[in-house]
């Protein structure tokens, strides 16, 4: 067997059995960490936003930072450890960058990430019907990322 084939099997090896939920930078997640104290453990969560993902197989990381009391702490979590218990994903971040190493130089209102938008939607949203009047056309709720867009076409329609 050749070294690279002898690597990929210990790399297999090592793998987390259950996998990580799919989570990228700039997504608020929350950790729980095993901690052992003497001969007990207990379970930690480290809740932060991912800042960073190594993908290598079996040393793939991830680096969540939270600030804690004014300080902030950054740390890096190994995807395969068996000291993590489970990581939820809070909260989806919008960023544009895969390393939000600048976050380390910002505080407060700065260091906050815009949601994720999911996908836009436009539900109808019926009026309770009047007695002795003609039933109403439906309302449209416009929701999501294209509002101004969607209303502008809406007014150009009732206006043509």
């Amino acid at each position: 067997m050749s070294a690279h084939r002898i690597l990929e099997s210990i790399d297999k090896q090592n793998r987390r059995q259950g996998a990580l939920p799919e989570f990228r930078p700039g997504d608020s997640v929350k950790v729980w960490a095993k901690i052992r104290e003497g001969e007990k453990t207990r379970l930690q969560a480290f809740e932060g936003v991912c800042i960073r993902r190594v993908r290598k197989g079996a040393r793939s990381t991830f680096t969540v930072r939270k600030i804690s009391y004014g300080v902030g702490v950054e740390r890096v979590f190994p995807d395969n450890s068996p000291n993590i218990d489970k990581v939820e994903v809070m909260a989806r971040g919008r960023v544009n960058q895969a390393r939000l190493f600048y976050l380390r130089e910002l505080s407060g209102k700065a260091a906050r990430i815009k949601e994720r938008a999911a996908a836009i939607h436009v539900e109808t949203v019926e009026a309770a019907p009047v007695e002795g009047a003609e039933p109403a056309a439906p309302k449209e709720k416009i929701t999501g990322r294209g509002k101004r867009q969607k209303k502008k076409e809406l007014k150009a329609a009732a206006g043509a």
